[in-house]
This record gives structure tokens, sequence and C-alpha cells, in this order.
């Protein structure tokens, strides 16, 4: 399914008189508040976050999965999917591909296809996680990390054709997440995993070509219990370190033990020049992958406030990747990616209207007050106007949500692609 011009011009003629009223009464006080409104919309325009090409399907945990129905079965509907979601946002400008679960058929038609939706390849993610089809070697003891060289040669060679692919699609980032670890004590020496990882890590990172980076991803526990290899961002900076200038740390909101300062987090390696993606997701007890901003929405304001900052201040970190890595059982996957790109459009909207000069003068005076007034008059801004202008500027929709049910889009797919269809990965 594709969504026409025309059909997103006649969803909009219902709702701008109100959007234009809402947008006039909150352009009108930010500039009385000395905010560059015009400036602030062309930034939301320009920020993209790039859909995992897994995410397009209904989630599920390990007692079951719930289906949708019209499910994208194979790589050409997951990009059609997202398609429709760009549509409508124009904020969804990349897919982020997982292999073996999406490798392209016919790269050019997958190329073609992408480029007519104004979709970009974006970071390519390995799968280690589980055992592949005909591999020789498994990797329920760990990939990377493996005691068994063997096993870590496999799986080097596997992020090796990851890059690959990813190369024939235009992305420039491997991300790489493991899932080594152990669930009892003594069953692995921490430091011969660690050093195994960075070993196999700094064989992978030399068949990187010379503009692509390697996001190193990190997770304190799942799926194992006991010990995770690349734990934390610590570890994950260490072995990024130790690969080279091209190798940065990702930071999964999801990856953190309960309460974690993740602003903190993200302010000081982009301090150190050493950020390098970003995933986007929400929990309440762990790695949850709930809807962006549905539990958690002033801590996600607070670290964008820190991503803000350094990207204004902080020159020698890259420009991030930014991915959703969010998932659910009981949503449909597309109304909870727009929820998503909603809830971090809006995020990054108030993290803008931060007056920092006042807050660094507010810091200097030790005026701990004044610091907390200044965060929060931007957080209880309702910037939905702001979103609202940013799209209509790209060709999107008022509401996309709205929209969607409006159009009767998942009606379409399951016209399309039937009931029993099922994405391809989790």
């Amino acid at each position: 399914m594709k969504i026409q011009e025309e059909q997103i011009l006649n969803f909009n003629k219902k709702e701008i008189e109100n959007h234009n009223n809402n947008f006039d009464f909150l352009a009108n006080k930010l500039t009385k508040q000395g905010h560059n409104v015009q400036e602030i919309v062309s930034k939301l325009s320009d920020f993209q976050v790039a859909i995992p090409s897994w995410a397009l399907g209904a989630g599920g945990t390990r007692f079951g999965r719930f289906s949708f129905y019209g499910e994208p079965s194979n790589l050409e509907q997951k990009i059609e999917d997202i398609g429709v979601l760009h549509s409508l946002t124009q904020t969804a400008g990349a897919v982020s591909l997982h292999i073996p679960w999406d490798i392209p058929s016919d790269y050019a038609a997958i190329k073609q296809k992408a480029d007519a939706l104004n979709i970009k390849f974006d970071a390519v993610n390995s799968n280690t996680f589980q055992d592949q089809k005909d591999a020789k070697e498994t990797y329920k003891y760990g990939s990377l990390s493996n005691v068994s060289k063997a096993v870590r040669e496999q799986a080097i060679q596997h992020n090796l054709d990851v890059i690959k692919i990813g190369d024939k699609l235009g992305s420039k980032a491997l991300t790489v997440w493991l899932a080594d670890g152990s669930c009892f004590p003594g069953q692995n020496n921490f430091q011969t995993a660690f050093q195994n990882t960075q070993d196999s890590l700094i064989d992978t990172y030399k068949g990187l070509p010379n503009d692509w980076n390697m996001l190193i991803e990190y997770k304190p526990y799942e799926p194992n219990f006991y010990s995770t290899v690349i734990q934390d961002w610590g570890a994950s900076l260490m072995l990024a370190n130790g690969c080279g200038d091209k190798a940065y740390t990702l930071v999964d909101l999801g990856h953190h033990l309960p309460n974690s300062n993740i602003e903190q987090i993200v302010s000081i390696l982009q301090l150190k020049g050493k950020l390098g993606g970003f995933h986007f997701n929400d929990s309440k007890y762990g790695d949850d992958d709930l809807t962006v901003g549905s539990i958690k929405p002033y801590a996600l304001f607070l670290i964008f406030n820190e991503l803000v900052y350094g990207m204004q201040n902080n020159p020698q970190n890259p420009d991030l990747a930014w991915m959703i890595d969010a998932s659910h059982n009981v949503k449909d996957p597309l109304e909870d990616l727009i929820q998503s790109l909603e809830a971090i459009q809006e995020a990054y909207a108030k993290a803008l209207l931060i007056d920092q000069k006042a807050l660094k003068a507010a810091q200097i005076d030790n005026d701990v007050v004044k610091c907390q007034e200044i965060l929060q008059g931007a957080y209880r801004t309702d910037v939905r106007p702001l979103l609202e202008k940013a799209r209509i500027n790209s060709g999107g929709v008022i509401s996309p949500i709205n929209a969607y049910r409006s159009l009767g889009v998942r009606n379409s797919l399951i016209a399309e692609r039937g009931k029993n269809t099922i994405a391809t990965g989790l």
C-alpha cells in the first residue's frame, strides 16, 4: 500500500484550521520568549529516525505471539510499510536491516523501492544471538566471546558478511549486539570472555570500509542472567577504544538497570566523542521495549536535553544513528511506531526550548530552583503544534494516528496480504 499525496492533502484540509489556530498561539508565545520558531520547526523536519526491519510485525514473548494480520512477509513489504509511516510522519526516513532475517534477494530492486519511498538504509545489525540454518557451529555458549576459536571465526565472518550486504545498499555502520554471557557463577572466565570479544571485534573492525562506523551495544542482562560480556557503557567504551577511531558506543534506552542515569551516560560519551548511536524505547521493569515515551516521558526529555547540548557543543562527536528499538504484543505495530515517532519528536522539540544560556547562568550561581524551573518550563510546553507544522512543511499529515485509521491502512494491508502472513524475525 502506498499513501498518495492527494489523500494527505484531503485529510489535512479537515484539520488545518484548528492547527493554524494552535500553531499561531504557540508561535507567538515562543517568539516573545526569544525562540526562533522557524528554526525549531526546521530542525524537527530534518530529524529522521530509522525503523528496524523486524519491528513491522507483531512482537512476542516466550509465551506466545499474536498476529495483527496483514504483516509484511518479506523485505519488500517491510519497506512498503516504512513508506506508509514516512508518508504520514515524514520522520521515518530510514530502515535498519537485521541480518540474516532480511537479506535482499535483489539488491537493485530493493534499492529502487526504497528510493521511490524516500527511504535510506541505516546501520545494519548482525545476529549471533541465535543459531542460523545450516551453520556449522552453535552460539549456545557465546559467539564473539566463545572459548572455541571456530565459533568465534564463524561469528566474525557473519559480521563481515553483514558489512558486505550493507555496503551494497548504502549503509554506513555496523551495529553489534551480543547475547554472550553466562547464567551461573564459574561458567565463564570474565577476563577470557572479554579479551576474546575484543580480539573478535578488532578482526571485524578491520573489515569496515573507510567511511563506515562500528556501533557497539551493551546490555546488563538477558538472555544470560549472571553475567553479560558487554554489560554496560564502560565495557562498550573500552571495546570501542580498543578497536579504533571508527568504533563507538551505542546506547539503548532499555539496556540499563532500573533508575540508571542515562542522561549522564550520553553526556559523557558525547564529551569524549564516542557516542555513535541511540535506540529508543521505554520500560517499566527491564528491557521491556515498550512504546517510546509511554512510561517515562520526563526521563526521555532529560536525555534529549543532554543530546541536544552535545549536538550543539561537542563537534568531536559524530552525527548519531537514531533508531526505534521497540516492540509490542497488543498494539498494531504501525500505530505503535507512529506513537514512538511522535514521542521522540516531542521530547526533541521540548529540549530545543530549553534556554541553555539561562540554564548555564543558573548553574554557575548554584540556583537549583531556577535550574529546575527552566527545565520544567520547557517540558510543560505543549509542542504538538510545532510537530504538526514540521509534518505539514515536509508533506506529512497533521495527525498521523487519525489519518492511519481514517485511511484504513491496516484493513488495506489485510486485503492485500491476507491474515496468515508472518513477519520475518522475532
